[in-house]
């Protein structure tokens, strides 16, 4: 894939996921802009995806903070040379409990940084893609979204919520050249969210951890997690030319476990 001359601004650039993507869209050619509520985190990706490719820069921001938004924005774009063609929205959180008790302040937490955070960054890139009359939106749901997972209602709603977004946005931008698409991802190895599942099955569930990689992948058809290099090639494959005929689709990356 050739993204030569193409810009992008990718959220969550700290976790594993988004700094691969971050690191594959850089090495084809993008000229890129790195963002995380974890500081260090983004300075780390950025020297990470530098030996790659080329970094426009990067700053912290919380997704779920509209002021802090639309200065990331304001802040990729001057860096970006006043183009945003590509904008990956791979910000999110996870958590898990009974229903009977999970906390308000964390189910409301879980929406803003999963929905909120999706919004808020396409709110304020929206109105530089109109201007060029070219956009690439690529949203992360998750196999929760599709099929709800026991023991994380409020994080699998929040995640069939951006598959909503997602198609909603696909209709309505389309006239104006951006296509929006999803990734709605299996359990995938190395990254924070594979930790805190994992680690919420073993003391929900009582058992090893183990167990708990045996449980999972008994599930899924290729018998395997997914890998972080298996996300990444499916998010480049939307961010590019590949694409241009797809819009308002949720893409399942989960080895056959998810199949609608």
């Amino acid at each position: 894939m050739d993204f030569e001359g193409r810009t992008a601004l990718i959220t969550g650039a700290a976790g594993a996921i988004g700094r691969g993507i971050a690191t594959g869209l850089a090495a084809q050619g993008a000229n890129v802009f790195l963002t995380d509520l974890n500081a260090e985190g983004v300075e780390a990706s950025i020297e990470a995806v530098a030996t790659a490719g080329s970094v426009a820069g990067g700053m912290a921001a919380d997704v779920a903070d509209e002021v802090q938004v639309r200065q990331l924005v304001a802040a990729a774009a001057a860096a970006l040379g006043g183009r945003i063609d590509i904008l990956v929205n791979v910000a999110g959180i996870v958590a898990q409990g009974k229903v009977e008790e999970i906390a308000v302040d964390e189910w409301d937490r879980v929406f803003a940084v999963n929905c909120r955070g999706t919004f808020l960054p396409t709110k304020y890139v929206v109105p530089h893609m109109k201007a060029q009359s070219y956009g690439k939106i690529i949203n992360f749901s998750s196999k929760s979204g599709k099929t709800g997972s026991a023991l994380m209602s409020h994080y699998s709603a929040a995640k069939a919520a951006v598959i909503g977004f997602t198609q909603a946005l696909a209709y309505e931008l389309a006239d104006s050249g951006i296509t929006v698409n999803c990734l709605c991802p299996g359990i995938t190895e190395n990254t924070g969210v594979w930790d805190n599942v994992s680690a919420g099955y073993i003391q929900n569930l009582g058992k090893s951890r183990e167990e708990v990689v045996r449980q999972f992948t008994a599930k899924v058809p290729l018998k395997r997690l997914a890998r972080i290099d298996d996300i990444v090639a499916v998010t480049l494959f939307l961010a590019g030319p590949g694409s241009d005929y797809m819009t308002g689709q949720a893409i399942n990356v989960t080895g056959g476990r998810e199949m609608h």
